[in-house]
């Protein structure tokens, strides 16, 4: 049995009284259908298109139809209850053949899907996450795809989510985690879908990331350059860097655009006043003021640089996740303090509340160093991603500036240490240095040297320090933060941002055609 799969058309008896799947029928002495999608051609399973009745156009609907049609076919006709089935399709049909061959594996041994453009979500190739149908159900590039009848896949990194390469997170099994060896798994993921399905073999592919997978895109277009005809790299830090300083800088600098200068100052003088304590003999005063658990030493250096670097974590949080009016109704809780001290302080209280419903904050370098030394899958990931930038990128988010609010107290040793405790006493600071420089020169730091790559920045992101800004190879989108971009074109779009989605759009239609 060979079905000739309709789209977004009216069918005709064209396909199966003339052409190549009618030659291949005739050889299989092979009976030959045509199906038509629901709600086009004369197929109308309601009276109007009203948007009431729309809510039944749907794939997924019309996958199940076609395995109706297959099994009722099979069922009515004794002879054809034990056939072999091939679907075959075009462009949007083509898709569904391999979507139908994905989702209904054991009615059809085969399909040839003809011009089905093939989409890489690599965001998400994940990145250091695991990945979730999200992507891939909404959004902008949900919508590009749909609008080129192209396959949409979202793909995991190694060592993240479920993807467990190894047993366990141990030291020795780590060393498989490198970028280099996430990239050649992509390439092969490209070429495994490109060889299995035969409408795929020509197909061309968009890959797409933000973050992290942002830079693998960018580092796959480089690296593997005649595997994609293009990518669109969001909130990218494509240079390595050990000691980035620059973070906390343009966290600052988002503070006082979106909050406004007395925010910032409140935010510098609190956290300063909890420094002096320490240094003062007033630690225990502090210990109290956040609640923290017995373990914490306020005599330890490690604790206290681990206390100040969870504080400055939670102002990253709020930076880098900005939405309209997050900075703003931080701040302004912080404001409503008596004094900068308890200004900060609560709001401090009140975020570490979230975090715990313990009557305590554990946040000694211990109690952190307990949960990343589990070698266990166990759905926090943060073991895998420490260990990439002791071992490739640095990206530790120190105090070293002083034009910054947050203090003096998370420095570069904090970080060593760390990393040296966790994967053995080789990665020194000497060791990650290397480790970062290595990665610049095999992948050309800001100057990647790559075609059909889109950079969009935040321009509240402090991760764009480490990305490419210059206006002739990037967009950056005003009073936005870390992989904004990637929603769907809406009215709720400022200007600059729908010209960015726009221009997306526009590029992959070229990369397309």
């Amino acid at each position: 049995m060979f079905i000739c799969v309709g789209g977004e058309w009216t069918i005709n008896k064209g396909p199966i009284t003339e052409g190549h799947m009618y030659d291949m029928a005739k050889e299989h002495n092979g009976i030959l259908f045509y199906t038509e999608h629901r709600y086009y051609g004369e197929s109308h399973p309601l009276p109007d298109l009203s948007n009431e009745s729309l809510q039944f156009l749907h794939v997924k609907q019309a996958l199940a139809d076609l395995a109706h049609f297959i099994k009722t076919q099979k069922a009515s006709y004794e002879g054809l209850s034990d056939s072999k089935v091939i679907i075959v399709g075009g462009s949007y049909s083509a898709a569904m053949v391999t979507w139908f061959k994905r989702t209904y594996p054991d009615l059809i041994a085969g399909g040839w899907a003809s011009s089905a453009p093939l989409f890489a979500k690599v965001d998400f190739v994940g990145g250091e996450w695991a990945i979730s149908k999200g992507r891939i159900t909404e959004g902008h590039m949900y919508d590009m795809a749909k609008e080129h009848n192209g396959l949409l896949v979202y793909t995991e990194h190694r060592y993240y989510g479920e993807s467990h390469p190894l047993s366990d997170l141990s030291n020795e099994n780590l060393k498989f985690l490198h970028v280099k060896q996430a990239l050649a798994d992509l390439a092969h993921f490209i070429k495994t879908q490109k060889a299995s399905y035969e409408g795929l073999s020509d197909s061309k592919v968009i890959i797409v990331g933000g973050s992290y997978s942002a830079t693998m895109v960018t580092w796959f277009k480089r690296t593997y350059p005649d595997l994609v005809v293009g990518g669109w790299a969001s909130s990218a830090p494509v240079v390595a860097k050990v000691n980035f300083w620059e973070y906390k800088e343009v966290m600052g600098e988002s503070i006082t655009l979106m909050g406004g200068f007395s925010c910032y100052n409140r935010i510098q003088k609190g956290i300063a006043e909890m420094e002096a304590m320490f240094a003062n003999k007033r630690g225990a005063e502090v210990k109290a003021l956040l609640k923290l658990c017995e373990p914490f030493d306020v005599h330890n250096d490690l604790d206290i640089f681990t206390l100040f670097n969870e504080i400055s974590e939670i102002f990253a949080n709020v930076v880098q996740g900005h939405n309209p009016g997050r900075i703003e109704g931080v701040c302004q809780q912080i404001m409503a303090g008596s004094t900068d001290l308890l200004g900060v302080s609560s709001y401090l209280l009140s975020e570490f509340s979230k975090a715990s419903s313990s009557s305590c904050n554990d946040l000694s370098y211990d109690a952190i160093m307990k949960v990343l030394s589990d070698t266990r899958y166990n759905g926090n990931m943060m073991r895998q991603w420490i260990y990439q930038t002791c071992n490739e990128y640095g990206w530790y988010q120190t105090s070293s500036s002083i034009a910054q609010p947050f203090g003096t107290k998370f420095p570069l040793a904090l970080f060593i240490t760390m990393c040296a405790d966790l994967y053995g006493p080789q990665f020194g600071e000497s060791f990650i240095e290397d480790r970062a420089a290595e990665t610049n020169e095999y992948f050309g730091g800001l100057t990647p040297e790559v075609e059909n790559v889109y950079f969009s920045h935040g321009q509240l992101d402090p991760w764009r320090a480490m990305g490419i800004q210059d206006e002739k190879q990037a967009t950056i989108i005003p009073e936005h933060a870390h992989c904004k971009d990637f929603g769907s074109i809406s009215n709720n779009d400022t200007p600059e941002m729908r010209a960015s989605k726009e221009r997306v759009a526009e590029l992959v239609r070229e990369w397309l055609k």
